[in-house]
């Protein structure tokens, strides 16, 4: 099921990662993080709790090389929304327990514990790179920062790269890698932070699902 929910979600003319990618593929054992690392994960850690609200715009670049783009608007804790542009018909939400996806052309949707999904890490109350995920490596360079994350939940296992800003540690893009070694990312950009957030934005009809006769 969590590998359908990840192909559509890297279909931008039948849908991501938020997409977003929860299939995942697994990665070589970690190396023991340098002092320069451990304060690098540390400076992270200290902006992204900084942030509880988000919203910009973002674009989806699929194994295939196609390309998806719409806006994103994220509340912490739990909460998150990525609303695809046209020819795309996707509404991914996830609203602090569940997340959904839902095709807007045909009015279905599926759902899954937010807590099964790399969502989690960007989401949670209080992020802790270091102590909360499986950090493989870390690479900083002159502007940007790269993290790995080995991620592994009831579902599958693999890994989850998140790309900062070196500068003032905002987050610029993640990728996830799906079993066959095929990348999905999302870059997201125009963020405004600690902005309003409307709670209406979040919301799941769970009722849906009842209505279409599912689980």
């Amino acid at each position: 099921m969590l590998k359908r929910f990840a192909h559509r979600l890297v279909k931008p003319l039948v849908c991501s990662t938020m997409a977003v990618i929860v299939t995942l593929a697994a990665f070589a054992p970690a190396h023991a993080l340098t002092d320069q690392e451990q304060k690098t994960l540390k400076d992270l850690n200290q902006y992204f709790n900084s942030v509880k609200t988000m919203h910009g715009d973002f674009i989806q670049f699929g194994p295939d090389g196609s390309q998806s783009d719409g806006k994103f608007y994220m509340a912490r804790p739990g909460k998150v929304r990525f609303y695809y542009n046209k020819p795309s018909v996707l509404d991914i939400v996830a609203d602090g327990k569940s997340v959904s996806v839902r095709d807007r052309k045909l009015n279905t949707q599926d759902i899954w514990p937010l807590g099964q999904t790399p969502l989690r890490f960007l989401l949670s109350d209080t992020i802790d790179l270091q102590k909360d995920t499986n950090v493989t490596n870390v690479l900083v360079e002159e502007d940007l920062i790269t993290v790995t994350i080995f991620d592994k939940t009831k579902f599958n296992s693999g890994t989850l790269t998140l790309i900062f800003d070196a500068k003032d540690y905002a987050l610029k893009q993640w990728t996830v890698t799906d079993q066959q070694g095929y990348d999905t990312s999302v870059a997201v950009y125009n963020v405004v932070s600690n902005g309003p957030s409307n709670p209406e934005l979040f919301k799941i009809d769970y009722l849906s699902n009842a209505r279409q006769g599912k689980n």
